[in-house]
């Protein structure tokens, strides 16, 4: 039995969903064309590798990309100014402010000024605020990490109701968000615990966890003995090990043959990230320009 995840495959899937959706709006509407708009701040490799992927599959589906990009100097002031710009321009359906930002930068002050009509990153808190509350999935914008997760697990046909769901992290960006929508009646329908940092005795939650999601950012930290049999796991984690390769939180040689599935890392979530986010930009577009009642979600 293949135990791979595959988020390079899955994301494709989607993708071709979406490029087949937007080029009938295109038939229809000629002079309409869904814009994402990206900034970028500093020479982060990871943000810029991760950036020119995103853009590379937006146009590989249609959609046009305008990206700003400011040097690690520019001021809060200054941001905020731009994504002020943005939010008032109409050609740009939805943004993303690519993460980390300087630690100098107020990232909650900053993501509060975004339009969230136009957060296709799903980070403003009326969005996940929305999230939390319940509201109708095609109603709001769902973090894209969130999102891509559950929809490789819905690929793959893993019944997550009444699992019980382990996520190490709390972050924003995934521990939160997937969290919640693991728990959600009308999507996870889980059972869900959040461990952190100060979690106690991580081993003890982990070796109980049907479906383990880590984004706790060390390399290869979970091996075989902190999980159970035929568990599912989905490593969220990006790192560089001693030899600069890019390896997962789990230590995925390690545990491989103990698992019923896995994610890798590079190939998983990363790809259906992006794809997730392409998919939030294409309800923006297709909200922007009133187009609700004719094309439907995936």
């Amino acid at each position: 039995m293949d135990k791979i995840l595959n988020g390079n495959k899955v994301s494709k899937f989607f993708l071709k969903k979406i490029k087949k959706k937007i080029n009938k709006i295109k038939e229809n509407n000629k002079n309409i064309n869904p814009h994402l708009g990206i900034i970028i701040v500093g020479k982060n490799i990871q943000s810029i590798n991760y950036v020119k992927n995103k853009i590379k599959d937006c146009k590989k589906i249609g959609i046009k990309v305008y990206l700003l990009e400011f040097p690690i100097s520019i001021s809060e002031k200054e941001l905020i100014f731009e994504i002020k710009n943005l939010n008032n321009n109409p050609l740009i359906d939805g943004f993303i402010i690519q993460l980390p930002l300087p630690k100098i930068l107020n990232i909650e002050n900053i993501i509060l000024h975004i339009n969230p009509n136009k957060d296709v990153d799903g980070f403003h808190p009326i969005n996940l605020g929305k999230l939390s509350l319940n509201y109708n999935d095609k109603k709001i914008f769902i973090p894209a990490t969130a999102l891509g997760i559950f929809k490789l697990l819905n690929f793959y046909k893993i019944n997550t109701l009444g699992k019980h769901i382990v996520v190490i992290g709390r972050s924003r960006i995934v521990g939160t968000p997937i969290s919640i929508l693991m728990s959600r009646k009308n999507m996870g329908n889980s059972t869900v615990t959040i461990t952190h940092s100060y979690t106690k005795n991580l081993i003890y939650f982990t070796k109980k966890a049907d479906i383990l999601i880590s984004s706790i950012g060390k390399p290869n930290f979970i091996k075989k003995n902190m999980i159970k049999n035929k568990s599912i796991i989905i490593d969220v984690g990006i790192n560089e090990n001693k030899y600069k390769k890019i390896v997962g939180d789990v230590d995925f040689k390690n545990v491989y043959k103990k698992v019923s599935y896995i994610t890798p890392v590079p190939g998983g979530v990363g790809p259906m990230t992006r794809a997730m986010l392409i998919y939030n930009t294409y309800l923006s577009f297709i909200k922007n320009n009133k187009l609700n009642n004719k094309y439907n979600y995936l």
